[in-house]
């Protein structure tokens, strides 16, 4: 699977003067007084990053004032995937990184600010976050918490989920949280797999305009998980809201206002919390991530490649069921000040998020690539009608972002303004493709591959290869690969979930090209790849170009071909209203054949009302090729794992399960 690309146009190239006053010149500097470590630019660090894993870390978690209670008898017992042992022997807690005093953490600085859609305001400082913590803490040490039980919370992006999580994680506790958008059956199918034994929950959300109670899934929750000790609900939409047998959220802290707020240490690969897989072919798997991974990975990223210092200000959009929450209020870590935002992006128009932005200073905004198309397509003009001045950065993520999505935020958010996007997963709880302070922009490309993260791209046979695209891989371990996945004692389903077919060598399962410069370009799921006449070509490359028309306000494209047969190549499509398709399939088939070529311009155009997404948004490809294989749905994906389940009958009528009694 080749290439053929020149070199894309610069957007964004660094200041000096900022390079010489980020942290990542800072720690080359440290480098070089305390280790003999002499690199010329980022190349030269990356490299010597992932060629001595055991220098890199081990001076990472000096530069940046990790705090071990038990120092490690090394830095990497183990250098073998899975299986790798970071820091044996070493203790430390999440919690204590977030709270602790330091620069920009003076009980007086803010910590959180909250908006809601509806105009809810809130701010915590970190003096006002520390007291809730400890008082929570005592609650739950009260309610017969100890280290190893889980903690889980149905609750959305407010500073009361951020509050319990560091309360959990201070006393050794294990953390996982789902979204209240997600149905009944999608949480249990996730929290009964872990046992926990407490709940946080709130009584209901807002989203879109419109009010849900939350309280008939919580009592269903209730029944469902016998381990569960006690509930705590949290009132977010009424302050008289009541659940049987459930303690107020109020009472909770009113009881313990003047605890102590201690940490308890714990071993560097401690659970600190779960994240689930999309679970759109059974059980959701649980991928546990420890104390000490995250710590370091999280500093890294977000003192070194975002750069952060005191007075910065951290939005990223995202619900409490993305790794991304998880990664936004990690900013607590470096003294930077974690926006949390609850609500619909688009409500009451697409312009609420740039107005958040303007509002609260932000200057790191974090976004999807979805979003930064539908501002696109929408023409909106986010520097024109808000002040962005405070706006140093742009993060992008969740999937491809487009060369048309790198040119809008250019013109239409700043060139000043440096584009962040990154790719990552769940499974690691980080990125390993991103951004540098000290490294350009090019259109359509991802700057750079992050440090410590030893990135290439395979071809067919297994060799690495640069600047085509090919399979990508991490061939060096991490601090923040799961620890474990739930219920696998053997590690048989972590074995096969990552390191198949490549031995010692993470798959990740996207397509990946690496450039001459280090830079790279996603090109979508290696498993639902467009293979037509023996030409392969990635998902976002065709959406890239479908989805340029603003007539196509969706689109999902499936190639039917089997393993030795070619198959159909389908193109669904979610139209603007009042748009034929017979009108448009013309305009779409050239465009497809001028852009891409004759063999992936599709044998049929099919308009639906709606493409199918898991609960974090992401499109259902691969399930919905295997339906269309003739694949039982209840078989190629779980009905509760859609975001929007009913847009599956569209595909049904396709194939021979056009029963309604299938789904």
């Amino acid at each position: 699977m080749t290439q053929n690309a020149s070199t894309p146009e610069l957007l964004w190239r660094p200041d000096p003067d900022r390079v010489a006053a980020s942290r990542m010149a800072a720690f080359r500097t440290w480098l070089r007084a305390e280790r003999g470590v002499e690199v010329a630019d980022y190349q030269a660090l990356w490299e010597w990053s992932t060629g001595d894993l055991e220098a890199f870390w081990g001076a990472l978690a000096e530069f940046l004032e990790v705090r071990f209670h038990q120092p490690p008898s090394r830095v990497l017992a183990e250098d073998t995937m899975p299986g790798a042992s970071w820091f044996p022997g070493a203790t430390l807690n999440y919690a204590e990184h977030a709270l602790r005093p330091g620069p920009g953490k003076a009980d007086a600085d803010l910590a959180v600010i909250f908006d809601r859609e509806d105009g809810r305001h809130e701010e915590l400082t970190f003096g006002e976050l520390r007291r809730q913590v400890a008082a929570v803490r005592a609650a739950l040490v009260d309610l017969g918490v100890r280290r190893g039980d889980r903690v889980v919370a149905l609750a959305p992006n407010t500073p009361s989920t951020l509050v319990a999580f560091l309360a959990a994680a201070s006393l050794g506790a294990t953390w996982s949280s789902c979204s209240p958008d997600f149905g009944a059956r999608a949480i249990a199918d996730r929290f009964t797999q872990i046992e926990p034994v407490v709940l946080f929950a709130v009584d209901g959300y807002v989203y879109n305009g419109r009010s849900f109670d939350v309280r008939p899934t919580v009592a269903q929750l209730r029944e469902e998980i016998p381990t569960l000790r006690a509930t705590v609900l949290i009132d977010y939409l009424s302050a008289e809201a009541t659940l049987d047998a459930a303690i107020p959220w109020n009472t909770l802290l009113a009881e313990h206002e003047n605890a102590e707020l201690t940490f308890d240490p714990v071993p560097f690969d401690h659970p600190l919390w779960v994240l689930y897989s999309s679970g759109t072919t059974g059980l959701p798997k649980g991928i546990v991530h420890g104390h000490g991974g995250i710590v370091l990975e999280h500093l890294k990223a977000l003192a070194l490649h975002c750069d952060f210092a005191p007075g910065d200000r951290f939005f990223w959009f995202t619900t409490t069921g993305w790794m991304m929450w998880n990664f936004l209020i990690s900013g607590l870590l470096v003294g930077t000040t974690v926006v949390l935002y609850d609500g619909s992006p688009a409500h009451p128009d697409l312009g609420v998020l740039w107005r958040l932005a303007a509002a609260n200073r932000v200057t790191y905004f974090g976004t999807s690539a979805p979003y930064i198309q539908t501002c696109l397509k929408q023409h909106l003009r986010p520097a024109h009608e808000h002040d962005l001045s405070a706006l140093r950065s742009l993060g992008s993520t969740g999937a491809p972002l487009s060369p048309e999505g790198f040119d809008w935020i250019a013109e239409e958010v700043g060139r000043e303004v440096q584009i962040c996007s990154i790719s990552g997963g769940t499974d690691l709880c980080a990125a390993f493709v991103g951004a540098s302070p000290d490294v350009p922009v090019w259109r359509g490309e991802l700057s750079c591959r992050m440090l410590g993260a030893a990135v290439a791209a395979y071809d067919d046979t297994g060799a690495p290869v640069t600047d085509e695209v090919g399979e990508l891989v991490i061939t060096r371990p991490m601090p923040s690969m799961p620890i474990y996945l739930w219920n696998d004692p053997s590690g048989a389903r972590l074995h096969e979930a990552y390191f198949e077919p490549y031995p010692n060598t993470w798959r990740h399962g996207d397509w990946i090209r690496i450039t001459p410069r280090g830079s790279a370009v996603i090109y979508g799921r290696s498993d639902s790849t467009l293979n037509r006449g023996g030409v392969r070509m990635g998902t976002s490359e065709f959406y890239r170009v479908v989805e340029s028309f603003d007539e196509v306000q969706d689109s999902l494209v499936i190639d039917t071909s089997a393993a030795g047969t070619e198959g159909e190549l389908l193109c669904f499509l979610v139209l603007s209203p009042e748009v034929a398709l017979s009108e448009l399939e013309p305009r779409l088939r050239a465009e497809l054949r001028a852009s891409l070529s004759p063999r992936h311009v599709p044998d049929r155009f099919v308009q639906v009302e709606e493409v199918p997404r898991t609960l974090n948004g992401k499109k259902c490809e691969v399930p919905v090729k295997k339906i269309l294989a003739g694949t039982p749905p209840e078989r190629a994906v779980s009905r509760d794992a859609l975001a929007n389940p009913d847009s599956l009958r569209a595909f049904l009528d396709l194939t021979r399960w056009e029963s309604p009694k299938v789904l």
